[in-house]
């Protein structure tokens, strides 16, 4: 549609590797303390009972940027797909709940001619203006930054799918939901009781000293003490570390996994520290069958790769 709109434009080639690799964190590692909300300090808990399979879905997102032109003087245009889905389990079988698709172009309207713009509108996609946010002036119009404005446009209409399909679970479904991430993007989703988080990443850790080493020295079925995770831009969530595969003397994040809960209203001890053993259950329920070939399969559970598999399927 492009080549239609622009003959005399030099178009990106389709072969071209996508933009939206992971890019790294701006920010250093670090260690931060948080409240622990079950016994006066964080300690390794044993989880006692043996793993349930209690998980009713699991919610997964994809995303897929790419240069399609670039104008005279560098400014890039992005078309970018972002897709989601719930995958439900029915019979031991997982089924498509529901799952949604989109494409859009993103580009930076202060830094194109309007009647470019008025082109691009006539594509019949959806025109995301990355100027919005204002990083592109930040880095003084640098190409680079005004790609990465495009790729973390995609990326936060990636998040909002995701978030409308567990906004969606959890007003019409009380049966826990495993998301893959974070939780707490959304009141409705870090309030709700059956929605669970699984962090597989560890750019922060929530420990410090000998609560740190008490973390990285959990063995296969051992939990974390409960404690609390505040942000501004985020809704309070209750978290714990839980190891899901022995390590064995390999990287201390090797089968490593932070999960998220609804934090209640009232905290007790007892009840938060039996919730988070049934919900550690569940989860360790979850590591069989093995997500393999997956690289991540020491901490990426099977049902998250299947909603993988049928993202990649259909976009």
């Amino acid at each position: 549609m492009l080549a239609t709109l622009l003959p005399d434009a030099s178009l990106a080639n389709a072969a071209d590797a996508p933009v939206d690799q992971p890019a790294r964190p701006t920010e250093p590692p670090r260690t931060i303390s948080a409240v622990v909300i079950e016994g006066g300090a964080l300690r390794a808990r044993r989880v006692f009972d043996p793993p349930e399979a209690g998980i009713a879905a699991f919610l997964d997102g994809t995303q897929q940027s790419r240069t399609v032109y670039c104008t005279e003087d560098g400014v890039p245009i992005v078309h970018g797909t972002v897709a989601a889905v719930v995958r439900e389990r029915r019979n031991s079988r997982l089924y498509t709940w529901r799952h949604s698709v989109a494409h859009r172009l993103y580009a930076p309207r202060s830094r194109i001619s309007s009647s470019l713009w008025q082109r691009l509108g006539e594509t019949g996609i959806e025109v995301r203006d990355t100027t919005e946010g204002g990083e592109e002036h930040a880095a003084g119009g640098h190409p680079f930054a005004l790609r990465e404005a495009a790729v973390h446009g995609v990326q936060e209409d990636r998040e909002r799918a995701e978030s409308e399909l567990a906004v969606e679970w959890c007003e019409r479904e009380d049966r826990p939901l495993l998301v893959d991430g974070s939780m707490s993007g959304t009141d409705r989703v870090a309030a709700a009781p059956g929605v669970v988080g699984v962090i597989k990443s560890h750019h922060t850790l929530y420990a410090e000293g000998e609560a740190l080493s008490r973390v990285l020295g959990l063995r296969r079925g051992e939990r974390s003490s409960v404690f609390r995770i505040t942000s501004q831009k985020r809704t309070t969530v209750a978290s714990w570390y839980l190891r899901v595969r022995d390590r064995r003397g390999i990287d201390p994040m090797w089968g490593l996994v932070r999960l998220e809960v609804s934090h209640p209203e009232r905290v007790d001890e007892h009840e938060i520290g039996a919730r988070a053993d049934l919900v550690s259950r569940w989860v360790l329920a979850e590591t069989s069958p093995i997500a393999l070939p997956d690289p991540r399969w020491d901490t990426l559970v099977y049902g998250v790769r299947d909603c993988e598999e049928f993202l990649r399927a259909i976009v």
